[in-house]
């Protein structure tokens, strides 16, 4: 018999009649503030579960079933969610993770649609792989993160936190970046010939001090009014893209072709190897 016990209180929440919690079927279950610290919950079916405010720092969740749990300001620090799948294909049975402590967190190749990490702490975490189409990361800190090939379409992270991120190769394909922290991010590629995508993205207003973006591809993205200060743009497609306004000082177009780019009041003489076409009007 386990007890599963308050992280405060002491108070038995749950008893669970097993000898282990690797591949328990633990759904809908009661376990708000819940001390499930360190513990070993690999395979374990969490589904519908009230684990608000509950500690999992440091527990194994790898391949754990968490879709339609509520972990408002858990503490999942540490913890391991490795294929764990949180999330579902309409928003309302996806998990709740507002508030949430995730720093250091492993979740390679989590499911993570449509989930709900609003002003989340995943500084650290690693998302390599994951699928976090249409995720709500709305003010989240993602500082640090390692992200590779990682599936953002649609995903909203407006006001994030991504200084210092590992993109490379991810998919960010209309996802909302309007004024997220992206300053030494890199949004290059692990192989010679890959890139990042950032197709219909919106980065109004977004900070890319600093940012390495060669070889993205970026059209039809709105970049008005960025900060793309000491930015590596170099052969980037940019085709269609709205750099209205946008902070060019420094910023390393070399081998980009600004045909089709809207540039109007970006100081684009700040650039480097820019190659602007002389019908262009409206530069600064």
């Amino acid at each position: 018999m386990i007890e599963i016990k308050h992280r405060t209180t002491g108070a038995v929440l749950e008893r669970v009649d097993a000898d282990s919690l690797v591949g328990a079927d633990l759904r809908e279950m009661q376990l708000s503030g819940a001390d499930l610290s360190g513990l070993d919950l690999r395979w374990a079916n969490l589904s519908g579960s009230d684990l608000d405010g509950a500690c999992l720092s440091g527990a194994l969740l790898a391949e754990a079933l968490l879709v339609g749990a509520q972990l408002r300001a858990a503490d999942l620090s540490n913890a391991d969610l490795s294929r764990a799948r949180l999330g579902a294909e309409q928003r309302a049975h996806a998990a709740m993770l507002n508030h949430a402590n995730l720093a250091n967190a492993r979740l390679v190749r989590a499911d993570l649609r449509g989930v709900e990490v609003r002003y989340a702490n995943l500084r650290g975490a690693d998302l390599s792989y994951a699928d976090l189409r249409r995720t709500d990361l709305y003010g989240s800190d993602l500082s640090h993160i390692k992200a590779i090939k990682v599936l953002f379409i649609q995903a909203n992270l407006r006001e994030a936190n991504l200084t210092g991120a590992d993109l490379r190769d991810s998919h960010l394909n209309d996802a909302n970046l309007v004024r997220a922290n992206l300053s030494q991010a890199d949004l290059t590629s692990t192989t010679a010939d890959g890139f990042t995508v950032l197709n219909l993205a919106n980065l109004e207003a977004a900070n890319l001090t600093g940012a390495r973006l060669c070889r993205i591809l970026a059209q039809d993205a709105n970049f008005r009014q960025a900060n793309l200060t000491d930015a590596d743009l170099s052969n980037a497609t940019l085709g269609g893209s709205i750099l209205h306004r946008a902070n060019l000082t420094n910023t390393d177009f070399k081998g980009v072709e600004l045909a089709s780019v809207t540039l109007e009041f970006a100081n684009i003489s700040k650039a480097r190897n820019a190659e602007v076409p002389s019908y262009k009007r409206n530069l600064r």
